[in-house]
């Protein structure tokens, strides 16, 4: 059976902006539009534009039942903020990472990865005590992420919300453009910015409103490639890569978003793995030369191999090559050497703390 990929709602916009196009979980997304280099220095510098629609929206009114299935206490979450927090399975693997959404009428909005949100969806369902419990509403909204340093100024011009108020990991709901949009103060580049949710029938209005008011700016529309150097940077996990579902939170360096004191699935085994202690450690690394980690190849020490590059590349901002991988936790000291073995070579790479960057913070 041939699976065609979805197409978000500005998928002609990327066409005619003469986007690279891939498929990525599922759908066509623009993978870059000029260079992953020059998109990547927008949002650093300036202010990038992504379109992030790709990403699953779960609406659950049941507190119960968010607060079973989340790693978190979602009990503690006020009407307009925000949680990242995982989703176990019975073993305590990562099914998926999550945002967790406290709306205003006391339900709960859970976004997902693209090509999670059907799994996730099942699982949740699963462990629901009515069919309807939840509600799988990712194709009917749009996302778009406005990222960078200018990228408050911007938005705050096209809408009449105040938004110097609304802190990290936080949102309002309200119109952007003249768009109704749930303008949420979160992102994966470690930059400052906004998320945009609004139906699909108006993300190009929003799209060409932003590009347009931007343009003093020096906005960019930028891809996912751009989106994967910048998250890297910020020591930001991608599922699939640097966790999945044989992954224990611990493992990943997640601990901080387990709330061990409520019950919740996976947590007995979680507890248990703790309490025997970790064979692996995800770690960041920098290169010592211009090799350049990827993700698969073999972390080496001694000559033998010991662990697993998950997520590596150029980082375009500090100009040297850097990663994150598994490896026995006797190693996971920052300033720990190891080896990476790029095509039969061990290149020489030091074990460095996370993230890499660092947004710097105004005085």
């Amino acid at each position: 059976m041939v699976v065609t990929a979805a197409r978000t709602a500005l998928y002609e916009e990327h066409v005619r902006l003469g986007a690279q196009m891939t498929n990525f979980g599922g759908w066509v997304m623009p993978l870059q539009y000029s260079t992953i280099r020059e998109e990547h220095r927008a949002v650093r510098e300036a202010v990038g534009l992504f379109d992030l629609s790709h990403m699953g929206e779960l609406r659950i009114e049941d507190e119960t039942l968010v607060q079973r299935v989340v790693s978190r206490d979602v009990t503690r979450l006020r009407p307009g903020r925000i949680q990242y927090a995982v989703l176990c399975n019975d073993a305590g693997g990562i099914i998926d990472d999550v945002l967790v959404y406290a709306m205003p009428d006391r339900g709960y909005l859970l976004v997902v990865n693209a090509g999670n949100q059907e799994g996730d969806f099942d699982w949740i369902r699963k462990h629901a005590q009515a069919a309807d419990a939840a509600r799988n509403i990712g194709r009917e909204w749009a996302l778009i992420g406005v990222q960078g340093p200018r990228a408050v100024d911007l938005v705050q011009r096209l809408t009449p919300s105040e938004l110097a108020g609304v802190k990290y990991y936080a949102f309002v709901e309200g119109t952007v453009a003249d768009v109704s949009c749930v303008i949420s103060r979160t992102g994966y580049t470690g930059e400052d910015g906004f998320e945009l949710f609004c139906g699909n029938a108006d993300a190009v209005r929003l799209w060409h409103a932003l590009l347009e008011e931007g343009r003093a700016d020096g906005i960019r529309p930028a891809g996912l490639g751009a989106r994967d150097t910048l998250r890297l940077e910020a020591g930001m996990r991608l599922y699939g890569n640097d966790m999945d579902a044989d992954t224990s939170p611990l493992e990943a360096g997640l601990d901080w978003t387990l709330n061990l004191e409520k019950d919740f699935i996976g947590r007995d085994a979680i507890i248990t793995s703790r309490q025997r202690g970790l064979s692996r450690q995800l770690v960041g690394f920098k290169m010592l030369d211009r090799s350049i980690p990827r993700h698969g190849y073999r972390i080496v020490s001694d000559g033998r191999g010991v662990g697993t590059v998950t997520s590596g590349n150029v980082s375009f901002t500090l100009g040297y090559n850097i990663g994150m991988a598994y490896v026995p936790p006797a190693m996971s000291e920052p300033g720990t050497r190891l080896g990476v073995d790029v095509r039969g070579t061990a290149a020489p790479a030091e074990v460095v703390p996370l993230p890499f960057y660092k947004r710097p913070h105004p005085k």
